[in-house]
């Protein structure tokens, strides 16, 4: 599985083999022990979401307290969708720059984002699927959302398509609303929480089996 960071930082692109043959395809979009090489740490599930949206569904953009946050894992298991990662993390570097990612079925890619940063896709095609895994469960007191049309965000939805958004993400606060009510994770606390996976990761290793006895 191939692996790129993308450019907000603690959000990656996981591309993993698609193996073919005369009875269909093979792939395994999720490898946990690449992600916990890639981050220094195994992803905690907690809960796996799954949503079918029709073509033209935006979805987002949602991002949860931190700590301890919702990081997720997330591919397309059927259709296509544009996945737009958003960094809400005040003070950091690229605080209110987005990225995005196509994501279908074929190529099966697959995307990593940390805790503190924004998620949102647009459904490409009807019966678009999106397979979730999280780090935390669902917690409503806990969750928050930027409005998908924030203008000073630009996000890069189709021209072609008639978005469909449910009530709460079409009357969630823009980013600097949201900014002035305090609902967005710090960049500080968000880095220190991954440290802090990290660790408690590393200190969880067996001790190196070939390392002489002290």
């Amino acid at each position: 599985m191939e692996m790129r960071e993308l450019s907000i930082p603690n959000a990656y692109e996981f591309i993993p083999q698609v193996f073919e043959d005369r009875r269909g395809r093979f792939v395994a979009p999720f490898q946990g022990q690449e992600l916990a090489g890639t981050l220094g740490h195994p992803l905690a599930l907690a809960q796996v979401n799954l949503s079918v949206s029709r073509k033209g569904t935006i979805r987002g953009v949602h991002f949860a307290d931190t700590p301890p946050g919702q990081a997720k894992y997330v591919w397309c298991p059927h259709g296509a969708l544009l996945d737009v990662v958003v960094d809400l993390r005040v003070d950091s570097p690229t605080f209110g720059r987005w990225d995005a990612v196509h994501l279908d079925s074929t190529d099966v890619h697959a995307l990593y984002i940390a805790e503190g940063l924004g998620h949102a896709f647009v459904a490409l095609e009807d019966e678009t699927t999106m397979a979730y895994l999280c780090s935390t469960a669902y917690n409503p007191t806990r969750e928050h959302g930027v409005t998908p049309f924030d203008e000073d965000l630009s996000l890069p939805w189709p021209d072609d398509i008639e978005p469909i958004v449910s009530d709460k993400d079409a009357q969630a606060p823009t980013l600097r609303e949201a900014l002035e009510m305090g609902l967005l994770p710090s960049f500080d606390t968000c880095v220190t929480h991954y440290a802090t996976a990290q660790a408690h990761w590393t200190a969880a290793q067996p001790a190196d089996a070939s390392s002489p006895a002290v």
